[in-house]
Formats: C-alpha cells, sequence, structure tokens
C-alpha cells in the first residue's frame, strides 16, 4: 500500500508539474505577444518622431536622386525662380552703356520693361554751348544714353459725376395740336446701385484682394491715399454684392461648361467661416473645394466651391450630372458617386513610401520615380499615344510594384506598413492612368490650383459670413480662370462690370458666352 501510495503522490506531483509549466508556457506567450506589440509601438512611435524630426529640421523637398535618370541630383531641378540671374546693378550698366545708334532693327536694351511700356527721352545739354577760348558756336558730334530708369507715375482718383440731359421739340410745342417730344440722355447702369463704387474701382478692389492677396483691411489706408474715404466693411459688401449680381452668372456658365467634360481635376483645403448656418463654432473648419479641367478637353476652366465640410455630400452637390473620371487624392469622400470613376494621385502614394524612410520605403518611391520619369517622356504625346505608351512601358512596373506589395510582409502600425495599406486599398484608382492618355498621372494640377487659396488664407484669415465665403470661391475661380487663358483679370473684370449691368444676362444668359475668358471678344480686349 506505501509503494502506491508513492507512487499516486508522484503522478499528482507531475501533473501539478505540468499544469503549473503549462501555466508558465501561456504567460511567457502572452508576454511576448504583449513583448511584440510593444516593440511594434515603440518602433512606430521611433519613425513618428524621425519623421516629425526630418519635418521640423530637415529638407522640404521630396525630390531624390532617382528621379535623374543619370543619378545626379539637382537642387534647384525644373526650379524656373533659379534659371534666370537678377538683373543686378553691374549687369545693367554693361548693358545700356552704348552709343544710341538708330537702325531699322533696335534691339531691346533692359529686359525688366515690358514692350507697352511707355518710353520718356530725357536729354541733357551743357549750360551753354560756346567755345570757352574763342566765343564760336559749337556743334553737336554724338550723344551716348548714360542709364535707364523704371519711373512710377501713381494712380488718381476722379469724381466722376453722371448727368442725364433731356431735350424737346420747340416746334411740336409750339403747336398745341401735337404733344412736344422729350428725348433724355441715358447714363449706364450702376454696379451697385447707391453706391460711389464704379467699376475700375471694383476691378482694383478684386483684383488685389485676390491676385495681390491684399485683405480689405490693408487696402482702406490705400484707398484713402488716393482719395477715397471708406472701411472695410463697405469693401466687403462691394465685393458680395458685385459677386452676387454679375459674377456669379459668370461663374454658373462657366460651371456647366465645366461639368460637360469627362475628365477632372479635384481637391480641398480648409477654410474658415466665422457665422456658421449650422450652429457650429467659428473655429471648425469649412472647406474650399478646387475643379480643374484638363488642356486636352478646351480652354482651361478653375472653379472654387465654398462648402461648411469636407463630406462626400458637398463633393456630390457640385458635380451633379457630371459623368466621367475624378482624379484626386485618397480621401474617402471620393468615392462610390453615381456615374464618375476614381483616378488616385501618384504623388500622393510616392509621400507614403517617402514618409516610410527605410530600405523598403525607397523601395517604394524608386517604383513611383520610374513612373514619373516615364511620364516627362510622354508629355507632349497626344492621349491615344500616352495610352499605348504607358501599357508598353508603365503597365509592367505598375504591376511588378503592386506584387512586391502584396508579398511583402507590411505589419503592424508603423509607417511602412500604412504605406502598404494605402496602396493596396486604392490599387484600381491607381491603375486607371494605365487606360486613358487624358488622365494624369498626379493630381498636380488641382493642388497647384488650389495653392492661390492657402496662400490667400494666411492674409484673409476668416471669412466672416458664408456670403463672404461664396464671393470669394466665385472671384477665386475667375481670376484662376482668367490666368489660365491669358488673360488680365483686372481688365476681365473692369469689362465684365462695364458691360454686364448694361445687359439683359438674366433674361438671355446665352450672352454670357461672349465674356467667357477664351472668347474672341475677351481676347481681343483684355489679353496680357
Amino acid at each position: 500500500m506505501n509503494g502506491l501510495d508513492h507512487t499516486s503522490t508522484n503522478e499528482k506531483v507531475i501533473q501539478l508539474l505540468e499544469q503549473q509549466l503549462a501555466h508558465t508556457h501561456q504567460q511567457n506567450m502572452e508576454l511576448t505577444r504583449k513583448l511584440d506589440q510593444s516593440l511594434q509601438q515603440i518602433e512606430g512611435l521611433t519613425e513618428q518622431i524621425h519623421y516629425l524630426t526630418k519635418a521640423l529640421y530637415g529638407s522640404k523637398s521630396e525630390k531624390s536622386k532617382y528621379q535623374s535618370p543619370d543619378g545626379q541630383i539637382s537642387l534647384f531641378d525644373d526650379d524656373s525662380s533659379f534659371n534666370e540671374s537678377e538683373h543686378t546693378e553691374e549687369q545693367s550698366t554693361t548693358v545700356m552703356t552704348y552709343t544710341v545708334v538708330r537702325k531699322a532693327k533696335n534691339k531691346k536694351r533692359n529686359d525688366s520693361f515690358l514692350d507697352t511700356v511707355e518710353m520718356e527721352e530725357v536729354h541733357h545739354h551743357p549750360d551753354h554751348i560756346q567755345c570757352d577760348r574763342c566765343q564760336s558756336d559749337m556743334r553737336e558730334i554724338g550723344s551716348q544714353m548714360i542709364r535707364e530708369e523704371a519711373k512710377f507715375i501713381p494712380a488718381k482718383m476722379k469724381r466722376v459725376q453722371h448727368f442725364e440731359h433731356a431735350y424737346e421739340c420747340l416746334h411740336c410745342k409750339k403747336n398745341a395740336t401735337q404733344k412736344a417730344q422729350i428725348k433724355r440722355g441715358q447714363a449706364p447702369q450702376a454696379v451697385i446701385q447707391r453706391s460711389i463704387a464704379g467699376p475700375t474701382v471694383l476691378a482694383k478692389l478684386i483684383y488685389d484682394k485676390f491676385i495681390q492677396y491684399l485683405p480689405l483691411y490693408r487696402q482702406v489706408k490705400e484707398w484713402e491715399r488716393y482719395g477715397l474715404l471708406t472701411n472695410d466693411k463697405n469693401l466687403s459688401n462691394w465685393v458680395i454684392r458685385v459677386a452676387e449680381d454679375w459674377l456669379f452668372p459668370v461663374y454658373e456658365q462657366m460651371k456647366q461648361i465645366l461639368l460637360a467634360k469627362s475628365v477632372l481635376h479635384v481637391d480641398e483645403t480648409y477654410s474658415q467661416i466665422i457665422h456658421r448656418s449650422d450652429g457650429k463654432s467659428g473655429q471648425t473648419n469649412a472647406y474650399n473645394w478646387v475643379f480643374k479641367s484638363i488642356p486636352s478637353q478646351g480652354p482651361i476652366l478653375v472653379l472654387f466651391q465654398s462648402a461648411l465640410s469636407r463630406s462626400r455630400a458637398a463633393l456630390a452637390d457640385f458635380t451633379a450630372g457630371f459623368k466621367g473620371t475624378i482624379i484626386c487624392d485618397g480621401y474617402s469622400a471620393y468615392r462610390h458617386l453615381p456615374d464618375v470613376q476614381f483616378a488616385n494621385c501618384w504623388a500622393h502614394l510616392r509621400r507614403y513610401w517617402l514618409k516610410a524612410d527605410s530600405q523598403n520605403g525607397q523601395i517604394g518611391v524608386d517604383y513611383c520615380d520610374r513612373l514619373f520619369q516615364l511620364e516627362r517622356k510622354f508629355k507632349q504625346f497626344s492621349p491615344s499615344e500616352r495610352r499605348k505608351a504607358r501599357q508598353k512601358h508603365s503597365k509592367p512596373i505598375v504591376e511588378k510594384f503592386f506584387k512586391w506589395v502584396d508579398e511583402s510582409p507590411f505589419f503592424g502600425k508603423n509607417a511602412l506598413a500604412k504605406a502598404a495599406e494605402y496602396t493596396l486599398n486604392r490599387v484600381q484608382g491607381l491603375k486607371a492612368f494605365l487606360f486613358d492618355g487624358r488622365i494624369e498621372i498626379d493630381n498636380n494640377p488641382a493642388e497647384n490650383a488650389i495653392r492661390p487659396n492657402v496662400i490667400g488664407r494666411k492674409n484673409w484669415l476668416f471669412s466672416v459670413s458664408e456670403a463672404g465665403a461664396k464671393a470669394n470661391a466665385i472671384c477665386l475661380s475667375l481670376a484662376e480662370t482668367a490666368k489660365a487663358n491669358g488673360i488680365d483679370f483686372y481688365q476681365y473684370l473692369v469689362k465684365l462690370l462695364t458691360d454686364l449691368p448694361n445687359l439683359r444676362i438674366h433674361q438671355q444668359p446665352e450672352i454670357l458666352q461672349l465674356y467667357m475668358p477664351w472668347s474672341k471678344n475677351i481676347q481681343a480686349t483684355c489679353a496680357k
């Protein structure tokens, strides 16, 4: 019995040890799992610290040596601001010092002046032209242009009073059987009724805000210097009234033409509206959306739309009736619109791989750079030629890239895993450019188009009302579309605000076709 009891006790001890060993193993597995999670979290935080440090102190350029076929890094590659040397005093002196000889082909003396600038010659003669020795008259033997300078003539304010003169027929007046005929001169309609603001003042006001990015409160002093006493509230009301009454019909015509296209670039950026109709705080972000057409589908249009949110509803509201392809970034609102396909931007994708500052991250960047190199070669191709070239050269790179991402063991919450996830979730949108030569590989045209809004936001800070935000969007739309079609925006505004108040544009909107920036009428009168 003692032997049996001893055997039974040993078995119980073994079972207990096995249970403890299993429990210990389970604890070790749990600790290992938590350790792996902690290591992944530490890796993610380390990458984030590295990225933020680089963003704060490092270079802001996204260029890399892999963008150049010869592998050379150029600090100023494709930067037009560094291509022309500044006209220094020494260079100007060299260029301008010469003997004036009138020839049939007169060389341009100084590239700093446009051909339209009026030229004034100031001739300097000696105080007297008698010889100091014999007192006889001296004969001119030549002249030399010593220097050339710019002269600024400040603008001036005029107070224009319109009078309507009435005439009657004295002959009819003497004849008692007939009523005397009266004719009255007709003054042109004012842009804003009962306002002193004329077309040129309103055009300069809008031009200075949306091209020079000069806030209205800073324009007040400038107008006072010219002789016009006003305040920023008046200026704001003028902009809103002009935008609502005369610029909005032009904007609507442009929108109809834009939505008839089949390919659009779209982007959005935040803004601020103090008094919101949805009851939210003025600190809540509002948004400006930008829509831009492509060159292969006629004149370029750039339209802005102010919205209280960044939701899909705001996008759907503007694009109602549009059928075609929208080129955009990877934001979730750009999905599931009826009759709309989405093409995603490879420049945004490249930024994700660039943030994954590692060997695998650089491999992802390399794939993107190879595609961008090909796009530069295809730039001058027609859409059909570009499609064929992409199918032959770009498609194998794209397929190889997606295969590499899909088969690579990227997991966790680090930048590399996020880049892989971003890529695999947008495969169809990223492939769209391969099948349509009109589609650009990136959304840079929209990002460039929205830049004036971003620059202006730093100066305007916010819109007080939704009406003001809408007026800003309308004015920006006309400004950027005018620039895209080679039109002087100031002259364009003067033309619109002079003509439209005297035309039946609300009853006959087809008249506005004559006032599109690309029309012969506008090109002839407002071209730069």
